[in-house]
């Protein structure tokens, strides 16, 4: 596993630069295995037979790094039983993981699908690349990102929603004369703080919506009332009724003025005893029946990111012994 995370890590796939790289190493490993190639582009699936009852889903791209890391982001550096390096967590570590348990497994009739995309950090644009492309998923899933190792079954939602408020312009001198955008936008903002109590009533395995208003651009010049005025708000919900409910509410509060929906994904819920994750990953944007989101160490997005030994050991079985009840 160190072997293969070593040449994952040195090839630079922020913003997936260096992506066809990566793509063709994990493509020659799995060739090397008896792998046929299904759909390759800036994603790739392959599986190891016809019937695959399971499946492994990976984003190939990481996040830019600061610049205080205390090591190369793109050498794998061993120290105190910890890896360091670019994506070794979120997520080459998953990656390179499930590439090297890929040969302890038996199988027989039954094979597994590996699917790899891109862009999964900032639009999802892999994996609805392999959507529009009608890719099928195995019933079960697994999704490699970092949970330090406890295995998630069931996500929230997220509805990114953006505001736009018309005004009229006029001088500041006489304020009466125009409309001022801004004060617009603040009363919908207690209306919607007003709302959000009533949205955290409604509790899932002891998880409620939340509700956070990131941005707010509005008005030019203090001497001049503000024409137009926009905010982001980002709602992570727990039931599928939510996104709709939050939408209808919004367009009665802001009347003539603009919504958009940037994004709408509903949450995914398990049958069975539900584990829930607060952070949105590809696992919500795929149909599958059963998904594990199952990863090592989660120190993402954080500077000097690294993994321990002992999380690797433990992901090697878990992956495994889902591999193994599934083919």
């Amino acid at each position: 596993m160190k072997e293969i995370l070593k040449e994952l890590v040195k090839i630079n796939t922020i913003k997936d630069k260096d992506n066809k790289e990566i793509i063709n190493y994990i493509e020659n490993y799995l060739k090397d295995l008896g792998f046929i190639t299904e759909y390759k582009s800036k994603c790739l699936v392959m599986s190891n037979r016809k019937d695959c009852n399971i499946g492994f889903l990976g984003h190939t791209d990481t996040v830019d790094y600061s610049n205080d890391w205390d090591t190369n982001p793109f050498e794998l550096v061993e120290k105190d039983n910890k890896l360091y390096g670019l994506g070794t967590c979120d997520m080459k570590g998953g990656i390179a993981t499930i590439l090297s348990v890929i040969p302890k497994i038996k199988f027989k009739d039954k094979g597994i699908k590996m699917i790899f995309t891109y862009d999964e950090e900032l639009e999802f644009s892999g994996i609805k690349e392999l959507l529009d492309k009608k890719i099928v998923f195995p019933d079960t899933m697994i999704i490699g990102e970092p949970t330090n190792n406890e295995i998630i079954n069931s996500s929230k939602g997220l509805l990114d929603l953006k505001v736009i408020f018309k005004g009229l312009t006029a001088h500041a001198s006489t304020p009466e004369e125009g409309i001022n955008a801004i004060d617009k936008c603040i009363t919908f903002i207690n209306e919607l703080n007003n709302y959000y109590p009533d949205l955290k009533k409604e509790i899932i395995n002891n998880n409620s919506l939340t509700m956070n208003i990131g941005k707010i651009n509005g008005g030019r010049y203090s001497n001049i009332v503000a024409d137009t005025c926009e905010v982001s708000i980002d709602f992570r919900t727990v039931s599928k009724k939510q996104n709709k409910e939050i939408i209808n509410k919004i367009k009665n509060l802001i009347k003539d003025d603009t919504l958009e929906v940037i994004s709408n994904i509903d949450p995914f819920i398990s049958n069975s005893e539900i584990n829930m994750s607060n952070f949105l990953t590809e696992a919500s944007l795929i149909d599958s029946e059963k998904r594990y989101i199952l990863g090592l160490n989660n120190n993402a997005h954080k500077k000097n990111e690294f993994i321990t030994k002992e999380s690797i050991e433990l992901l090697e079985k878990q992956y495994i012994e889902l591999i193994n009840k599934n083919i």
